[in-house]
Protein backbone atom coordinates (compact mmCIF):
# COMPACT_ATOMS: atom_id res chain seq x y z
CA UNK A 1 0.00 0.00 0.00
CA UNK A 2 1.04 3.24 -0.90
CA UNK A 3 -0.12 5.70 2.36
CA UNK A 4 0.05 9.39 2.18
CA UNK A 5 -0.59 12.48 3.77
CA UNK A 6 -2.85 14.42 1.18
CA UNK A 7 -4.08 17.96 2.12
CA UNK A 8 -3.74 16.72 5.85
CA UNK A 9 -5.96 13.81 5.58
CA UNK A 10 -4.71 10.51 5.53
CA UNK A 11 -5.42 8.58 2.07
CA UNK A 12 -4.49 5.51 0.57
CA UNK A 13 -2.89 6.45 -3.15
CA UNK A 14 -4.60 3.77 -5.43
CA UNK A 15 -3.33 4.43 -9.48
CA UNK A 16 -2.32 8.12 -8.67
CA UNK A 17 -5.85 8.38 -7.01
CA UNK A 18 -6.67 9.55 -3.56
CA UNK A 19 -8.82 7.42 -1.25
CA UNK A 20 -9.82 9.36 1.77
CA UNK A 21 -9.56 6.88 4.66
CA UNK A 22 -12.04 8.65 6.82
CA UNK A 23 -14.20 9.02 4.23
CA UNK A 24 -13.88 5.38 2.42
CA UNK A 25 -14.12 3.65 6.20
CA UNK A 26 -17.58 5.78 7.20
CA UNK A 27 -15.54 7.42 10.27
CA UNK A 28 -14.26 4.17 11.54
CA UNK A 29 -10.42 5.39 11.11
CA UNK A 30 -9.81 9.02 11.85
CA UNK A 31 -8.59 11.35 9.09
CA UNK A 32 -5.27 12.26 11.18
CA UNK A 33 -2.50 10.38 8.92
CA UNK A 34 -0.90 9.43 12.00
CA UNK A 35 -3.42 6.70 12.16
CA UNK A 36 -1.64 5.11 8.98
CA UNK A 37 1.30 4.08 11.10
CA UNK A 38 -0.76 1.52 12.97
CA UNK A 39 -0.67 -1.45 11.57
CA UNK A 40 -4.13 -2.86 13.28
CA UNK A 41 -5.83 -0.18 10.58
CA UNK A 42 -3.84 -2.00 7.69
CA UNK A 43 -6.07 -4.72 7.07
CA UNK A 44 -8.98 -2.73 7.00
CA UNK A 45 -7.43 -0.37 4.04
CA UNK A 46 -5.42 -2.47 2.04
CA UNK A 47 -9.18 -3.62 1.63
CA UNK A 48 -10.15 0.03 -0.23
CA UNK A 49 -10.15 -0.33 -3.92
CA UNK A 50 -10.55 2.25 -6.99
CA UNK A 51 -14.11 2.14 -6.47
CA UNK A 52 -13.65 4.68 -3.14
CA UNK A 53 -11.23 6.86 -4.92
CA UNK A 54 -12.70 10.87 -4.95
CA UNK A 55 -9.85 12.32 -6.75
CA UNK A 56 -7.04 12.26 -8.82
CA UNK A 57 -3.56 13.10 -6.85
CA UNK A 58 -1.90 16.22 -6.79
CA UNK A 59 1.16 15.84 -5.74
CA UNK A 60 1.51 19.49 -4.10
CA UNK A 61 -0.90 18.49 -1.69
CA UNK A 62 1.48 15.74 -0.41
CA UNK A 63 2.24 16.51 3.58
CA UNK A 64 4.69 14.77 5.34
CA UNK A 65 3.25 11.28 5.77
CA UNK A 66 4.16 10.92 9.74
CA UNK A 67 3.86 14.49 10.78
CA UNK A 68 3.83 14.11 14.15
CA UNK A 69 6.51 11.42 15.16
CA UNK A 70 6.63 10.89 19.37
CA UNK A 71 10.60 10.71 18.50
CA UNK A 72 12.56 10.22 15.77
CA UNK A 73 16.05 8.39 16.34
CA UNK A 74 18.52 8.85 13.60
CA UNK A 75 21.30 6.18 12.77
CA UNK A 76 25.20 7.25 12.19
CA UNK A 77 27.93 5.61 10.22
CA UNK A 78 25.11 2.70 8.91
CA UNK A 79 27.10 2.68 5.37
CA UNK A 80 30.58 1.67 4.65
CA UNK A 81 30.92 4.29 2.29
CA UNK A 82 30.06 7.26 4.60
CA UNK A 83 32.57 5.47 7.14
CA UNK A 84 34.99 6.04 4.64
CA UNK A 85 34.46 9.28 3.33
CA UNK A 86 33.97 10.60 7.29
CA UNK A 87 37.46 8.86 7.88
CA UNK A 88 35.89 6.69 10.58
CA UNK A 89 36.39 3.08 11.85
CA UNK A 90 33.31 0.32 10.57
CA UNK A 91 31.10 0.80 13.83
CA UNK A 92 30.68 -2.60 15.78
CA UNK A 93 27.34 -1.28 17.07
CA UNK A 94 25.32 1.50 15.79
CA UNK A 95 25.92 4.90 17.00
CA UNK A 96 22.18 6.71 17.59
CA UNK A 97 21.63 10.61 17.45
CA UNK A 98 18.02 12.00 18.00
CA UNK A 99 16.02 14.48 15.62
CA UNK A 100 13.42 16.53 17.35
CA UNK A 101 9.64 15.74 15.84
CA UNK A 102 9.33 19.55 15.38
CA UNK A 103 11.76 19.11 12.45
CA UNK A 104 9.66 17.30 10.26
CA UNK A 105 8.27 18.74 7.02
CA UNK A 106 6.67 18.22 3.83
CA UNK A 107 8.42 16.39 0.70
CA UNK A 108 8.25 19.36 -1.40
CA UNK A 109 8.39 22.13 1.11
CA UNK A 110 11.17 25.09 0.99
CA UNK A 111 13.61 24.80 4.01
CA UNK A 112 14.81 27.54 5.20
CA UNK A 113 18.33 28.07 5.66
CA UNK A 114 18.61 31.23 8.17
CA UNK A 115 22.21 33.08 7.91
CA UNK A 116 23.64 29.57 8.39
CA UNK A 117 26.85 28.52 5.79
CA UNK A 118 26.96 24.90 6.47
CA UNK A 119 23.96 23.75 5.63
CA UNK A 120 24.35 20.00 4.23
CA UNK A 121 21.92 16.71 3.01
CA UNK A 122 22.09 13.17 3.32
CA UNK A 123 19.30 11.32 1.92
CA UNK A 124 17.86 8.63 4.06
CA UNK A 125 15.31 5.61 3.97
CA UNK A 126 12.98 6.50 6.81
CA UNK A 127 10.73 3.62 9.14
CA UNK A 128 7.83 4.35 10.49
CA UNK A 129 6.62 2.25 13.51
CA UNK A 130 3.41 0.33 12.61
CA UNK A 131 3.47 -2.03 16.40
CA UNK A 132 5.15 -0.22 20.03
CA UNK A 133 7.38 -3.21 21.09
CA UNK A 134 10.22 -3.90 23.77
CA UNK A 135 13.50 -6.20 23.08
CA UNK A 136 11.98 -6.63 19.69
CA UNK A 137 14.08 -9.99 18.19
CA UNK A 138 15.05 -9.37 14.55
CA UNK A 139 13.26 -12.08 13.52
CA UNK A 140 9.82 -9.94 14.56
CA UNK A 141 11.40 -6.68 13.14
CA UNK A 142 9.05 -6.05 10.21
CA UNK A 143 6.01 -6.91 12.24
CA UNK A 144 6.77 -3.70 14.12
CA UNK A 145 7.44 -1.25 10.98
CA UNK A 146 4.27 0.35 9.60
CA UNK A 147 6.14 1.48 6.43
CA UNK A 148 9.15 2.94 4.43
CA UNK A 149 9.62 6.40 3.46
CA UNK A 150 12.50 8.69 2.15
CA UNK A 151 14.13 11.59 4.76
CA UNK A 152 16.81 13.58 4.19
CA UNK A 153 18.60 14.51 7.53
CA UNK A 154 19.77 18.25 6.68
CA UNK A 155 22.29 19.22 8.85
CA UNK A 156 24.07 22.87 9.89
CA UNK A 157 27.48 21.06 10.15
CA UNK A 158 29.22 24.13 11.92
CA UNK A 159 26.81 23.26 15.18
CA UNK A 160 27.40 19.55 14.32
CA UNK A 161 31.04 19.75 15.03
CA UNK A 162 31.07 22.61 17.39
CA UNK A 163 33.90 21.92 20.21
CA UNK A 164 34.10 21.21 22.86
CA UNK A 165 30.77 18.38 23.36
CA UNK A 166 29.69 18.60 19.56
CA UNK A 167 25.87 19.00 18.80
CA UNK A 168 24.83 16.35 16.45
CA UNK A 169 21.06 16.39 17.35
CA UNK A 170 20.47 20.12 17.68
CA UNK A 171 22.37 20.36 14.06
CA UNK A 172 19.69 18.23 12.44
CA UNK A 173 16.35 19.22 14.34
CA UNK A 174 16.22 22.80 13.51
CA UNK A 175 12.67 23.22 12.09
CA UNK A 176 12.11 22.17 8.50
CA UNK A 177 15.37 19.98 8.37
CA UNK A 178 13.13 16.59 8.46
CA UNK A 179 11.44 16.36 5.10
CA UNK A 180 10.27 12.82 4.82
CA UNK A 181 7.60 11.15 2.15
CA UNK A 182 6.78 11.61 -0.32
CA UNK A 183 4.36 8.70 0.80
CA UNK A 184 4.42 5.35 3.22
CA UNK A 185 4.86 2.24 1.68
CA UNK A 186 4.36 -0.94 3.06
CA UNK A 187 7.11 -3.50 3.19
CA UNK A 188 4.67 -5.60 0.78
CA UNK A 189 4.84 -3.14 -1.94
CA UNK A 190 8.83 -4.34 -2.28
CA UNK A 191 10.35 -7.18 -3.85
CA UNK A 192 13.01 -6.73 -1.34
CA UNK A 193 12.53 -4.01 1.31
CA UNK A 194 15.83 -4.39 2.78
CA UNK A 195 18.26 -3.60 -1.03
CA UNK A 196 16.55 -0.41 -2.35
CA UNK A 197 18.32 1.87 -4.69
CA UNK A 198 18.78 5.06 -2.97
CA UNK A 199 20.11 8.75 -4.36
CA UNK A 200 20.52 12.35 -4.03
CA UNK A 201 20.99 15.42 -6.88
CA UNK A 202 21.92 18.85 -6.14
CA UNK A 203 20.45 21.20 -9.04
CA UNK A 204 20.57 17.78 -11.22
CA UNK A 205 24.64 16.77 -10.35
CA UNK A 206 24.45 13.58 -8.29
CA UNK A 207 25.85 13.57 -5.08
CA UNK A 208 24.87 10.04 -3.69
CA UNK A 209 23.93 6.61 -5.05
CA UNK A 210 23.58 3.65 -3.35
CA UNK A 211 21.82 0.71 -2.35
CA UNK A 212 20.46 0.35 1.00
CA UNK A 213 21.62 -3.59 0.74
CA UNK A 214 24.75 -2.04 1.83
CA UNK A 215 23.55 -1.46 5.39
CA UNK A 216 26.29 -1.76 7.93
CA UNK A 217 23.31 -2.67 10.23
CA UNK A 218 20.57 -3.85 8.65
CA UNK A 219 16.65 -2.89 8.97
CA UNK A 220 16.14 -6.19 11.63
CA UNK A 221 19.25 -5.66 13.46
CA UNK A 222 18.86 -2.04 14.19
CA UNK A 223 14.99 -2.77 15.42
CA UNK A 224 16.68 -4.99 18.04
CA UNK A 225 19.57 -2.95 19.13
CA UNK A 226 16.81 0.23 19.44
CA UNK A 227 14.45 -1.82 21.45
CA UNK A 228 16.84 -3.31 23.77
CA UNK A 229 16.48 -0.74 26.49
CA UNK A 230 13.25 1.85 24.62
CA UNK A 231 10.32 1.08 23.90
CA UNK A 232 9.53 1.97 20.36
CA UNK A 233 6.24 3.15 19.68
CA UNK A 234 3.65 3.03 17.17
CA UNK A 235 4.37 6.53 14.71
CA UNK A 236 7.85 6.72 15.98
CA UNK A 237 10.45 7.32 13.05
CA UNK A 238 14.56 5.88 12.37
CA UNK A 239 16.61 7.24 10.02
CA UNK A 240 18.24 4.72 9.16
CA UNK A 241 21.95 6.44 7.80
CA UNK A 242 23.64 7.75 4.57
CA UNK A 243 25.85 6.65 2.29
CA UNK A 244 28.89 8.62 1.11
CA UNK A 245 28.55 11.63 -0.61
CA UNK A 246 27.68 14.46 1.51
CA UNK A 247 28.62 18.01 0.86
CA UNK A 248 31.22 17.92 3.89
CA UNK A 249 33.40 15.28 2.84
CA UNK A 250 33.85 16.58 -0.99
CA UNK A 251 36.96 18.43 -1.90
CA UNK A 252 36.85 21.40 -0.69
CA UNK A 253 33.51 20.94 1.30
CA UNK A 254 30.41 22.24 -0.70
CA UNK A 255 27.76 22.67 1.18
CA UNK A 256 23.86 23.76 -0.42
CA UNK A 257 23.72 27.49 -1.46
CA UNK A 258 20.82 29.78 -1.75
CA UNK A 259 17.87 28.32 -4.17
CA UNK A 260 19.90 25.25 -4.82
CA UNK A 261 16.74 21.91 -5.10
CA UNK A 262 17.80 19.16 -3.67
CA UNK A 263 15.78 16.14 -4.77
CA UNK A 264 16.69 12.36 -3.05
CA UNK A 265 15.03 9.67 -4.60
CA UNK A 266 14.20 5.96 -3.05
CA UNK A 267 13.32 3.05 -5.31
CA UNK A 268 9.40 2.07 -4.98
CA UNK A 269 8.96 5.24 -2.91
CA UNK A 270 9.39 8.37 -4.49
CA UNK A 271 11.15 11.56 -4.40
CA UNK A 272 11.76 14.48 -2.65
CA UNK A 273 12.45 17.67 -3.97
CA UNK A 274 13.18 21.20 -1.84
CA UNK A 275 14.36 23.76 -2.43
CA UNK A 276 16.71 25.37 0.03
CA UNK A 277 16.36 29.49 0.91
CA UNK A 278 18.19 31.68 2.61
CA UNK A 279 16.68 33.51 5.66
CA UNK A 280 13.26 32.26 7.35
CA UNK A 281 10.29 31.28 5.68
CA UNK A 282 7.69 34.18 4.96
Amino acid sequence: MRLANVNGRGSVIIDDQVVDIEQATSGSISSDPMEMTNKLNHSILSELTLDDASHELDELMLGPPVPSPGKIIAIAINYRSHAEEAKKEIPTEPHVMAKFPTCITGPYSDIPMRDLEMVDYEAELVLAIGKSGLSIPRSDAWEHIAGIMLGNDVSDRNEQFRLPLKQFSMAKSYDHFGPIGPVLVTSDGFENPEDLKISLNVDGEQRQNARTGDFIFSVPVLIEWLSRYVTLNQGDLIFTGTPGGVGDSMEPPTYIRDGQIVEATLEGVGSLRNRFVSGDLK
